[in-house]
């Protein structure tokens, strides 16, 4: 039997190259090249980043029972869960979820919205950057365990002194970065936008933000990273709920199991809302870009 590639073709036929077999083989070389990268699949990308965090696993494991470490140093995975499950049918860990999930989106969102506020009025502004920069610039260098005792003071022990300090933490990096990328922006570019009859807020919502909409999702991940680590310092020392409260009343107790709980939960939650704001860069590039 011949192979379909010696076929004569008919005189007076025109084949496109497309058509010819020689021409289909070479498509086929070319399309490896067109193919995406492996790691933007997201199967790979999955597993890649499983990998890490079951080799943690395998290694607390392994080192929990090895006997390097006693159990009130370092419990096993499945005592912390238990541990978990322990204060779920309490009907307590639901409790400690909510509450400091509901403080770090109230202050995260207060802080995030006056660090863009006055990110956008600094970096647009001279006047503003010679009004606000040097006290903003000393207020951002007070260690957060600082304020907690002026906040009890004057707010008590209640949720206001609480959302206010995750407010300061999640206010400084969005207002650093927003001012920060808006003095950089390209006068060329701005020079351009108010030569078609931009200004305003036409001029920055069409050239000045998607501009700086890279730095803008930069400052708020560390917002929100800044938002979670002030929540725990609240919580450390003025509170009677939630996972840093969990956290050093574990600490008190010699319950070394729950305390690891809170640290596992802090950090998962802490992941995931860095997830939603992974999510909102989606949105925002396609809306703005």
């Amino acid at each position: 039997m011949s192979d379909t590639s010696d076929l004569a073709v008919p005189t007076g036929v025109t084949v496109p190259a497309t058509a010819t077999p020689s021409a289909r083989r070479g498509k086929a070389s070319e399309a490896p090249s067109e193919r995406r990268p492996l790691t933007s699949r997201r199967s790979v990308r999955i597993v890649g980043g499983a990998l890490l965090p079951v080799a943690i696993l395998v290694a607390w494991q392994v080192l929990s029972t090895s006997g390097l470490f006693t159990v009130a140093q370092l419990p096993t995975p499945l005592m912390v869960v238990q541990a978990g499950f322990d204060l779920a049918d309490r009907g307590l860990l639901g409790q400690y979820i909510g509450i400091s999930t509901q403080r770090v989106l109230l202050g995260f969102a207060i802080g995030a919205g006056l660090g863009l506020l006055l990110g956008a009025l600094v970096g647009l502004g001279k006047m503003w950057d010679i009004f606000f920069g040097a006290t903003l610039g000393a207020v951002r260098a007070v260690p957060s365990l600082a304020w907690v005792p002026l906040l009890i003071l004057w707010m008590k022990i209640g949720e206001e002194s609480k959302i206010t300090l995750v407010a300061i933490g999640a206010f400084f990096p969005v207002y650093t970065t927003v001012a920060a990328a808006l003095r950089h922006v390209d006068r060329q570019l701005v020079e351009a936008g108010r030569a078609f009859d931009l200004k305003g807020v036409r001029l920055f919502t069409t050239i000045q933000l998607p501009a700086v909409l890279p730095s803008v999702i930069s400052g708020l991940r560390l917002a929100l990273a800044q938002a979670w680590l002030f929540l725990v310092a609240a919580e450390l020392i003025a509170a009677s709920m939630g996972l840093g409260w969990l956290l050093n009343d574990s600490a008190n107790n010699g319950r070394t199991d729950r305390l690891f709980l809170a640290i596992v939960l802090l950090a998962m939650f802490g992941k995931l809302t860095d997830t939603l704001i992974g999510l909102f860069e989606r949105w925002a590039v396609k809306r703005w870009t």
